[in-house]
């Protein structure tokens, strides 16, 4: 317990509750040994009081003579004075017996007590019972209730060493308890300590026995994910744009230069004015874009979404790109699932990641090829596949032109700023859909998947 002050356990959670529950069984072992005691004690002293309301019946019945010999017999035979029987005349004196004196008593024929001093010097408790005799003497029926006594003291013991025993345990417990949970916590905010000091790859332990920790610690590491993608995307928008921004803004800034140095005539002039002018449309489109990907990707459009059927947005992108498509005699097909595509979602958006899909998969097919538009709608998933005939995406890039403005080489002069997948991503996310580029040999095939609503069964 090196690493862990003792002074810092008694502030844990984990030590409190345990204190708690020490409390609470302190309280039910209190309650339920106090109840087992009354209980025992009540039964004894039952017990004793019936047999001695027992003594006093029968010795009742005997005759005179008869009773004043059984209780000088009785003496003899009691050696230790167990249940001492003592007969007194109605002036209270002596007869026979063992107890000698009458001791004072609230009422007759009713169980009391007192400490009876033997002829051994002993003080011993005895219950008894004094009754009236029908011819006027006076019956005292006792018994040593001195194990009796012995039995409630020994349970008394048990109950104090016993809750003694519980509260040395139940702090030990809560002490283990304590620094068990401390040290853990020490682990998770070292972890989150790294992590704000730049270890974004850092991640909370995880014990794998799923507990309160654990299950925190998973959604908290879900974000770390999140956050490292998102972190990483960034990153890779700046580089991006670095690299692939600077190319129109060099030309756009050259074509400006030799426009004012140059003495041109209105013609060369106007021409150069809208050269500038579509250099700079193009800037604007992408920054409108990325403006778009950052608006679908803070998830304020959930609150519009509504069950639709992926059929439908399937055959308004088609006939959107069929001209297109006839153009340059790519033969455009879309199949339908048999059963309805229903999920949730913002219908204009997963119309827009549709038409990013088509638009790429037509752009880099060749002429005369195939472009197929499939539907999927099964137990587990529903969604989209595009399929072309182009050069397809090498393994090593298919997660990478998932990020904002990366472009492949075999794509780079081609039109567009690398926006578009980046696009469909970001729809994908929000839909808590999963994006996957795969190789169509030849081609490129890309699947847009999120789970089936149960009406799409």
């Amino acid at each position: 317990m090196s690493s862990v002050h003792l002074s810092e356990i008694p502030r844990t959670i984990s030590f409190r509750t345990a204190l708690l529950f020490l409390g609470l069984f302190g309280c039910s072992f209190l309650a339920l040994f106090g109840y087992v005691y009354w209980q025992t004690a009540f039964y004894l002293k039952t017990e004793a009081d019936t047999a001695l309301y027992r003594q006093v019946e029968n010795r009742s019945a005997q005759p005179p003579e008869l009773q004043l010999q059984e209780i000088r017999k009785h003496a003899l035979q009691d050696v230790e004075a167990r249940l001492p029987h003592s007969l007194f005349d109605a002036d209270g004196k002596f007869i026979a017996g063992v107890i000698k004196e009458l001791p004072p008593f609230s009422a007759y024929d009713k169980p009391q007590e007192f400490r009876w001093l033997k002829s051994n010097g002993h003080h011993r408790p005895v219950r008894f019972i004094v009754h009236k005799l029908a011819d006027g003497k006076t019956l005292l029926v006792a018994q040593d209730v001195h194990d009796i006594r012995e039995f409630d003291e020994l349970l008394i013991n048990a109950l104090i060493s016993g809750g003694l025993l519980l509260l040395l345990v139940g702090l030990l417990g809560a002490v283990v308890l304590g620094y068990s949970a401390h040290r853990r916590l020490d682990k998770v905010s070292r972890s989150i300590k790294g992590i704000i000091e730049g270890d974004l790859k850092g991640r909370l332990p995880v014990k794998g026995n799923n507990d309160d920790i654990d299950r925190l610690a998973s959604v908290v590491n879900g974000m770390l994910d999140e956050l490292e993608r998102l972190m990483s995307e960034v990153k890779g928008v700046c580089d991006d744009i670095a690299h692939d921004l600077r190319t129109p803004l060099t030309r756009l800034i050259a074509g400006l230069e030799r426009t004012q140095r140059r003495g041109l005539n209105e013609a060369q002039y106007a021409a150069s004015i809208d050269a500038a002018l579509t250099e700079a449309k193009a800037l604007l489109l992408t920054f409108k874009a990325l403006l778009r990907i950052s608006e679908i990707e803070n998830s304020a459009r959930r609150s519009h979404f509504a069950p639709l059927d992926l059929n439908l947005i399937s055959a308004d992108a088609a006939e959107l790109y069929e001209p297109l498509a006839e153009e340059r005699g790519i033969s455009l097909t879309i199949e339908n699932s048999q059963a309805p595509a229903i999920m949730a979602g913002d219908a204009q958006l997963l119309f827009d990641a549709l038409c990013n899909l088509l638009d790429n998969a037509i752009k880099f097919s060749p002429d005369h090829s195939q472009v197929r538009l499939s539907v999927i709608a099964d137990q587990d998933n529903v969604g989209i596949r595009v399929i072309d005939n182009g050069p397809g995406i090498p393994p090593a890039e298919r997660e990478a032109v998932l990020r904002r403005l990366y472009r492949a080489e075999s794509s780079r002069h081609t039109p567009g700023n690398g926006l578009g997948l980046s696009m469909v991503s970001a729809v994908a996310r929000l839909h808590d859909m999963r994006v996957t580029v795969n190789d169509a040999a030849p081609g490129c095939r890309i699947d847009l998947l999120g789970k089936a609503t149960p009406a799409s069964h």
